[in-house]
């Protein structure tokens, strides 16, 4: 099969040809959600872009399998060593137990993300379900001499790795400067040979909940040690794209490359590393260790104190998908206003489609307007190929909608084109649309207030004896199992039975 897709890939920090280590078949893994809170608008950004990815590399003819991991244990305070699980503080505040906490804020995740119409993974393993996978790779690292034990935790030792691999290859860093920067600052770490080197295991303090059998201790995995480990076990210990947010790309990532390599002593685990960008707000990383979030349950209602109206769904995706991803995308009623008219304008574009015809019989086909309608449908395609610039393809379509509203408006003469041409117009942009950046049409009328103004259409009928509009609603209403009752207070309707 034909391999059209380029990605940049961050270990190589170029853009290269994607090709599957055994086509047709892709292995993609995204790092999930820690679930200690209602999703926010910075977490929308990596889950509507690799759910392109995956959407598109379908289209493509890849079987994918995607995995999106849900962490539930071993995510300290600050994304630290020492402190508290985010999970166990959350849940001894509010007097849970933490796996209450885990179901509560799973569920709502993927209520959010099913609103933003994002698919859901071919598996989503959570951290706490593989603790035995996670020891095992422990044992592995311990037996191959990069990584020790202390006091009852388990530690990985970077600088012995980095003496024949390159600790800080994914992120720039260098281990000499890692070093000098951290030296000042080692309290609570007096466990570690080094102030780089990180956790596999905890052990749990008295007052730890959560808490698992080991070798060495009763503990806790590491917080970057759970996709090590489930990456491994559903795609093999080397598989296609690895993903993520920036922010996601040090430590935690640069520690799974390292964890991976030191287990196995094998090459780098994924062969792509893709990063989405940031979304900030005012300039800084929205967050919720910052405090300057806004959950996507408040933008869809429009309850927070900074946010001038309630914002769709769909708005949000295409707000997301409008800036490549790989580019900062700051937040702003105003940018999310235009995200809402831009996103109606495709809409509308599909419900024209939906109502042009192709006329029974061609015209004198116009070689040059066919050219450019080809032109305007492949250029949909070289964006996304060019490492999935969905911002062009926006731009794309926003073209080719022009073209289209001429032909709805009679200014541009189908029978001009070939049907053949017109029906890889429509098929292109209706596909690129729904199936591949997953937009859909959202029901904006309610529908009370629209049978209520039926209602008042057929009050005014009656009243003004307009016996053949009266049987008319009532007639159409039937047919939507709704049925008229006249009393002598008012007007009034009733499902029929």
């Amino acid at each position: 099969m034909q391999h059209p897709l380029s990605l940049y890939n961050t270990l190589t920090r170029d853009k290269s040809n994607f090709v599957p280590l055994h086509s047709p078949f892709v292995g993609l893994y995204v790092c999930g959600p820690t679930v200690y809170g209602d999703a926010h608008l910075g977490h929308a950004r990596p889950y509507i872009t690799f759910d392109v990815l995956r959407r598109y590399m379908q289209y493509l003819g890849y079987k994918v399998r995607y995995v999106r991991n849900i962490t539930d244990v071993g995510h300290l305070q600050n994304d630290a060593d020492f402190g508290e699980d985010k999970i166990q503080k959350l849940a001894k505040a509010a007097h849970l137990e933490p796996m209450e906490v885990v179901e509560k804020y799973t569920n709502s995740f993927h209520a959010d993300m099913a609103s933003l119409n994002v698919l859901p993974p071919d598996i989503e393993p959570r951290a706490s379900g593989h603790i035995i996978e996670q020891i095992e790779m422990i044992q592995e690292i311990l037996a191959n001499g990069l990584a020790y034990e202390s006091n009852g935790s388990v530690y990985f030792d970077v600088p012995a790795y980095n003496k024949e691999h390159n600790y800080g290859k994914l992120s720039g860093r260098v281990i000499e400067d890692l070093l000098s920067n951290t030296r000042d600052n080692l309290e609570g770490q007096e466990e570690k040979r080094s102030p780089l080197d990180f956790a596999l295991w905890k052990k749990a303090s008295p007052s730890h909940i959560m808490r698992w059998n080991s070798p060495w201790s009763e503990g806790f995995p590491g917080w970057h040690l759970e996709c090590s480990a489930m990456s491994r076990k559903y795609l093999g210990t080397q598989f296609d794209i690895h993903g993520g947010g920036l922010d996601l790309m040090f430590p935690h990532h640069e520690c799974e490359i390292a964890q991976s390599q030191a287990s196995h002593n094998h090459s780098d685990a994924a062969r792509f590393w893709m990063h989405n960008n940031l979304i900030t707000i005012n300039g800084k990383k929205m967050g919720k260790s910052l405090g300057n979030f806004i959950t996507l349950g408040e933008l869809f209602t429009g309850q927070h104190e900074v946010l001038q109206q309630a914002y769709s769904p769909m708005t949000i995706r295409f707000f997301i998908l409008q800036a490549h991803y790989r580019s900062t995308l700051d937040f702003s009623n105003e940018g999310l206003q235009a995200a809402r008219k831009g996103f109606l304008k495709v809409v509308n574009g599909l419900r024209i489609l939906e109502q042009l015809q192709y006329p029974e019989t061609a015209g004198e086909i116009d070689a040059k307007a066919e050219e450019d309608i080809k032109k305007q449908v492949a250029e949909l395609f070289t964006s996304l190929n060019d490492d999935l610039n969905t911002a062009k393809v926006i731009a794309a379509l926003f073209n080719l909608l022009k073209k289209i509203n001429s032909m709805f408006t009679g200014g541009f003469k189908l029978e001009t084109i070939s049907k053949e041409v017109f029906e890889q117009m429509r098929t292109a942009y209706q596909t690129m649309v729904k199936d591949i950046l997953g937009l859909k049409e959202e029901q904006t009328a309610n529908a009370m207030d629209m049978l209520q103004l039926v209602l008042s259409f057929y009050k005014e009928a009656k009243e003004a004896k307009d016996y053949a509009k009266v049987d008319l609603i009532r007639a159409q209403l039937k047919g939507q199992g709704i049925v008229i009752k006249d009393m002598k207070t008012g007007i009034d309707w009733a499902y029929e039975e």
